[in-house]
């Protein structure tokens, strides 16, 4: 996967960033693609939208980071960090499919429309689907909004996030 230059997006990334966290997670997190900071640092979310998330995660559900697996529908990042095109979603499929091979969470919380609906195949927008229980096979998970969109949006998208997160905790206590 490091090497990928399976799309247009290898020649304008830095590196690859494939994901982190421990290959046994119950919770994967999936978001949309990587950003300036993490396509500079090498890791997904590791920029503000990320130190928000992984705070609001820890005070809602209880993890931390390093108790989820992290990564993105796509590997590298769009120039300008526009949103991925459904054909760079498709061609990059492989790896996240490979990726929910190889970790098996039980859940899945994904971040934004993209992510969401590369999962779980809806086609509404985040603010018709956020919140509700989703199924993609054996795993059950929830979308909300991307943290982006709560820096953005303040301490409103803040509080429907942390609704969310109550979903996908009261989730992992009943199973």
């Amino acid at each position: 996967m490091s090497t990928c230059v399976r799309c247009g997006l290898s020649a304008t990334r830095q590196r690859v960033v494939i994901g982190s966290g421990p290959l046994t997670a119950r919770l994967m997190i999936v978001g949309e693609a990587p950003g300036r900071t993490e396509d500079e640092g090498g890791a997904p979310f590791i920029g503000p939208s990320g130190k928000l998330f992984f705070a609001l995660l820890q005070e809602e559900v209880g993890l931390t980071r390093e108790e989820c697996y992290v990564t993105n529908v796509v590997k590298c990042r769009p120039p300008a960090n526009r949103t991925p095109t459904p054909k760079e979603i498709e061609t990059c499929r492989p790896w996240l499919i490979e990726q929910l091979d190889r970790v098996s969470p039980r859940f899945i919380l994904t971040l934004g429309n993209t992510a969401g609906r590369a999962i779980f195949a809806y086609q509404s927008g985040i603010g018709q689907v956020h919140g509700h229980v989703y199924r993609s096979g054996k795993i059950q998970g929830v979308p909300t909004y991307h943290p982006a969109a709560a820096l953005r949006g303040g301490p409103s998208v803040v509080d429907v996030m942390r609704g969310d997160l109550g979903v996908i905790r009261r989730l992992m206590e009943t199973a």
